[in-house]
C-alpha cells in the first residue's frame, strides 16, 4: 500500500537522493557490491560521532568512489563528514548503546540500526553475503531494490497514473458541463475529488521512485510532470468550490483527504464527511460551485483577483450574469481582467457544452 511506504518521510527521501544513481557515493556503493564486499558507512558530523569510535585510521581524505571501495576491504566502519565530501576515518569499531532495541540479526546491520537511532546520522549497511544495501535514518530502515526492479515498478505505476488521469479528465469535464447547467450534485463532485486524490497519491509514489532512480529516472520525471500538470491545483479548487458552508477551511479538508486510508477513499460517505456534509445521499444533494475551478481556467487572472471575484458573488451562475461594469468595480480587477473573465468563462462554457454534446 502507498500509505505504508517509508519514503513518505522527508528525511528518508533526502537520504535516498544522496545515494541515488549518478552520485559519486552511489558509484562507490555499486563498486563495493560488484566486488562482493561488505561495508558499514556512517555519514554525519565527526565531532558528534566521536564518542562511538574505537580504533581505526584517521584519514581526512577527499571522497572518491575508488577510495571508498578500497577502504571497504577492511572490516571496520567508514566515516564520512556530513556532506560526504571527505572520508574522515576507516576501519573504525563502532560501539553504540547496546540497550537500544534492534530488530536486526547480523552484527553489521544491528550496529547500523543502533548508530542511526542513537545519533541521527545516515548509516548505510552493505551486506557481503546478499549484495544488498540497507539505509538507516533515525528509526527507519529501507532496503534498496535493484535499479531494474525500481524501473519496472515505476513504469507500471506510470501506466496506472495515465489511466487515472484519463478518467479524471472525463469526470472533471463532465462536472464543468453540469456546473454551467446548474445541475451538479454532490455525487458528481465526489467522483472528481476521489479521482484527483488517487492520481495525486500515485504521482507522489512515482516521484519517490524517481528520487531513488536518480539519473535513471529523468525521462520518467518528464512524463510525471506532464501527467500531473494542473492536478494539484484542480484538486484544491474542487475543495474550495464545494466545501460545505461553515465547515473547516480548504487547507484542512485537503489534509484530511490526504490522510484517508485507501479503502476509506473509495467510500463516498467518507468523502462527503471530509467536505463537511452530513449523512446524506450524494445523488440527491444539489450543489453550486463558488467559481474557483472555472476562474482557474481563465488565462492571465492572478489568484488574488480570483479570490476577490469569488467573494463578490454567491456562485458561478451569478458570476456568469455579472456585467463588465460590476467586474471592473471590484478592487484589483481592471477593465482588461474584467473582459478576460467574461470572455474566458463564456468560451469555457461553450467549449465544454460542445464537447459534451459531441459525445452523445
Amino acid at each position: 500500500m502507498i500509505g505504508d511506504d517509508p519514503r513518505r518521510d522527508p528525511a528518508l527521501v533526502a537520504a535516498l537522493r544522496r545515494i541515488a544513481p549518478g552520485t559519486e557515493l552511489r558509484h562507490g556503493i555499486d563498486d563495493i557490491i560488484r566486488g562482493h564486499l561488505g561495508a558499514l558507512i556512517v555519514i554525519g558530523d565527526p565531532s558528534e560521532l566521536q564518542f562511538l569510535f574505537s580504533g581505526g585510521l584517521n584519514l581526512e581524505n577527499p571522497f572518491s568512489a575508488q577510495f571508498l571501495y578500497e577502504l571497504a576491504k577492511m572490516d571496520g566502519a567508514i566515516i564520512l563528514n556530513a556532506n560526504a565530501t571527505r572520508i574522515v576515518s576507516a576501519n573504525v569499531q563502532l560501539m553504540p548503546d547496546p540497550t537500544i532495541a534492534s530488530s536486526e540479526t547480523g552484527t553489521r546491520h544491528r550496529t547500523a540500526e543502533r548508530v542511526a537511532k542513537q545519533t541521527g546520522a545516515l548509516v548505510i549497511s552493505i551486506s557481503q553475503a546478499r549484495d544488498t544495501v540497507s539505509v538507516y535514518v533515525r528509526d527507519m530502515r529501507y532496503q534498496l531494490d535493484s535499479i531494474a526492479e525500481v524501473l519496472a515498478k515505476t513504469n507500471q505505476a506510470v501506466a496506472t497514473l495515465e489511466t487515472y488521469r484519463n478518467r479524471l479528465d472525463q469526470v472533471s469535464n463532465r462536472l464543468t458541463v453540469l456546473e454551467f447547467q446548474n445541475a451538479a450534485t454532490l455525487d458528481d463532485v465526489l467522483v472528481v475529488l476521489q479521482r484527483a486524490e488517487m492520481a495525486t497519491r500515485m504521482g507522489d509514489e512515482i516521484e519517490r521512485n524517481v528520487v531513488e532512480l536518480g539519473r535513471e529516472g529523468r525521462l520518467i520525471d518528464m512524463q510525471l510532470a506532464e501527467l500531473m500538470e494542473s492536478v494539484p491545483s484542480d484538486r484544491s479548487n474542487v475543495v474550495r468550490d464545494y466545501v460545505a458552508p461553515g465547515a473547516i477551511d480548504a487547507a484542512a479538508v485537503l489534509a484530511r483527504l490526504a490522510a484517508l486510508p485507501y479503502k476509506r477513499l473509495l467510500d463516498f460517505s467518507e468523502l462527503a464527511e471530509v467536505l463537511g456534509y452530513g449523512a446524506i445521499n450524494p445523488l440527491d444533494q444539489p450543489v453550486t460551485p463558488r467559481g474557483f475551478r472555472a476562474l482557474a481556467r481563465v488565462p492571465r487572472i492572478p489568484p488574488d483577483a480570483v479570490t476577490t471575484v469569488v467573494e463578490a458573488f454567491s456562485g458561478l451562475e451569478p458570476l456568469m450574469r455579472a456585467s463588465l461594469r460590476e467586474l471592473e468595480a471590484l478592487p484589483g480587477v481592471g477593465p482588461t481582467q474584467a473582459r478576460d473573465i467574461r470572455e474566458g468563462l463564456r468560451r469555457l462554457q461553450e467549449h465544454n457544452l460542445m464537447d459534451r454534446y459531441s459525445q452523445i
